[in-house]
C-alpha cells in the first residue's frame, strides 16, 4: 500500500524564497500583526503550506543578535505642523546714560491664515474659524507680508529723528522680493521713509543676525511652554519675541559686527572663529564697545 504526503508540507524554502515571503507578509501587516486570512493567501501565493508561512514570520519578527530595531512610527495627536515666521529687527539704541530709547524689536510675523472648519467636531462646530500654517510661501505671499505688516510696523516704531535710508535685509532664498520690484518702492517710498531691500553675501551665514543668536534666544524662551495646537506655538513664539530683552539684541549685533571685521582680515573669506569679546564683563565695566 502506497503512503501518499502533501508536498506541501515537505518543500524545503531557499533563502531568498523566505525572504520574498517575509516582505509580502510585511506589506500585509499593521503594527506587527498579520491581517486575517493573509498567512492563508500568501501561502498560496509561494505553494507553501500555512504552517511554512507562519514560521517565516516568527523567525523574521527576531532580528539578527546586534542588529537594530526596525523602526515604526505614527504620527502622534500631540504633533503639531510647523510653522514658518518672518521676523524684522534692528539694532538697539540705547541714550548716553544707558536707558533704551527704541528696542530694536520691529516684530515676528506667523505665515498662517484662519480658515473656516469644514465641519463639526468636539472642539469647535463648522465654519468656525481656524489657524491654518501656508505651507509654500512663495515671493507674492513675501512680498505682502513686507509691504502690508513690515513696513508698517517700522514706520510707527522706528527711533524719531532717524535720517537716511533703512535697509531691510533677506537672505538669498527664492520666495524673496527683487530689490527694484516696483510694488515694494512704491510702498517703501510712502511718509518720507526711504526703506530699501538688499541681500545677504553669499555663503556668509555670521552675516545674518537671526541665525547668529537671535532664533537661538527666543527659541530657547518658546520650549519652556507645553505646546499642543498651531494657536499655541504662534503665541508662545509671539510672547517670547516679546520677552526678549533689548540688551540680547544688541549683543548679538555686536557680535555680527566683530564677524565683519574678521572677514574683513582674510580679505572676504569664511574659516574664521567667531570671536567672544566678552560682552556682560564690558557692560558691568562700562565698556561695551558702540
Amino acid at each position: 500500500m502506497e503512503h501518499s504526503t502533501n508536498p506541501l508540507t515537505k518543500k524545503n524554502t531557499t533563502i531568498a524564497q523566505r525572504q520574498a515571503i517575509f516582505q509580502v507578509l510585511l506589506q500585509e501587516s499593521f503594527v506587527g500583526r498579520l491581517k486575517k486570512g493573509s498567512a492563508s493567501e500568501v501561502a498560496s501565493l509561494f505553494s507553501v503550506s500555512k504552517r511554512t508561512v507562519s514560521r517565516i514570520w516568527r523567525q523574521g519578527k527576531n532580528l539578527v543578535p546586534g542588529e537594530d530595531e526596525p523602526l515604526r512610527t505614527c504620527k502622534s495627536k500631540k504633533f503639531i505642523t510647523k510653522v514658518m515666521f518672518l521676523a524684522a529687527v534692528a539694532r538697539s539704541r540705547f541714550d548716553s546714560s544707558g536707558n533704551k530709547v527704541f528696542s530694536g524689536k520691529i516684530s515676528i510675523y506667523p505665515f498662517t491664515t484662519l480658515e473656516p472648519a469644514k465641519c463639526s467636531s468636539k472642539n469647535r462646530v463648522a465654519r468656525t474659524l481656524e489657524t491654518k500654517p501656508i505651507l509654500s510661501v512663495n515671493k507674492e505671499i513675501t512680498k505682502s507680508w513686507l509691504i502690508e505688516k513690515v513696513l508698517l510696523d517700522i514706520r510707527a516704531k522706528w527711533s524719531r529723528g532717524h535720517t537716511g535710508p533703512i535697509f531691510i535685509q533677506q537672505d538669498n532664498a527664492k520666495p524673496h522680493v527683487d530689490v527694484n520690484d516696483n510694488e515694494f518702492l512704491e510702498a517703501a517710498s510712502r511718509d518720507e521713509f526711504d526703506i530699501r531691500l538688499c541681500f545677504q553675501p553669499p555663503n556668509s551665514p555670521d552675516l545674518n543676525v537671526l541665525d547668529l543668536g537671535f532664533f537661538r534666544a527666543i527659541q530657547s524662551l518658546q520650549e519652556q511652554e507645553a505646546l499642543r495646537t498651531i494657536d499655541e506655538l504662534v503665541d508662545a513664539v509671539q510672547t517670547s519675541f516679546e520677552r526678549m530683552q533689548s540688551q540680547q539684541l544688541n549683543n548679538v549685533f555686536l557680535t555680527l559686527q566683530t564677524c565683519m571685521k574678521e572677514i574683513m582680515k582674510i580679505q572676504g573669506g569664511n574659516n574664521y572663529h567667531v570671536p567672544h569679546i566678552g560682552k556682560n564683563r564690558l557692560e558691568q565695566q562700562g565698556n561695551l564697545p558702540l
